[in-house]
C-alpha cells in the first residue's frame, strides 16, 4: 500500500472520531529527519484523544491489514503517538499540542492543513 493511501485512511479515521486541526509535516525532504511525515490533530479531551488513536489503529488494521510498530501515550492519553514506520501519528489535547508545538519544531518541514469536517 502507498504511503498516500495509508494517510488517507489515517486523516479518515481521525475525522472519524471529530478530530480536529489536521497538520501534515512532511519531512520527506529533510535528510536527518526520523521519519518521512508527522500527521498531527487535536482530540478536546483525553478520552477523545484515546478514541481518535483507536479508530486509526482500528481502521487500518481494518481496512489495509496494517499494524502500528508501535504506540504509547494511553497512561493520560494528553499526547498519543502511532508508529507506522515512514508517518507517525500524534493525537494532542490542546495544551499538551500548543506545549509541544512539533510543526514550529520542525519548521523546514513541508506543512499542509486538512479543513475541519464541520
Amino acid at each position: 500500500m502507498k504511503e498516500n493511501d495509508i494517510e488517507s485512511l489515517i486523516i479518515d479515521a481521525i475525522q472519524d472520531r471529530k478530530g480536529r486541526d489536521i497538520s501534515i509535516v512532511d519531512m520527506s525532504h529533510i535528510e536527518d529527519a526520523p521519519v518521512s511525515k508527522f500527521i498531527i490533530t487535536t482530540g478536546n479531551t483525553p478520552t477523545q484523544v484515546s478514541a481518535i488513536a483507536d479508530s486509526v489503529r482500528e481502521g487500518l488494521l481494518e481496512k489495509a491489514r496494517i499494524k502500528p510498530y508501535n504506540y504509547d501515550g494511553y497512561i493520560n492519553s494528553e499526547w498519543i503517538v502511532v508508529d507506522y514506520g515512514d508517518i507517525l501519528v500524534h493525537v494532542f489535547v490542546p495544551q499538551a499540542r500548543m506545549r509541544y508545538n512539533l510543526e514550529e519544531l520542525w519548521s523546514d518541514a513541508v506543512i499542509s492543513e486538512i479543513p475541519d469536517l464541520d
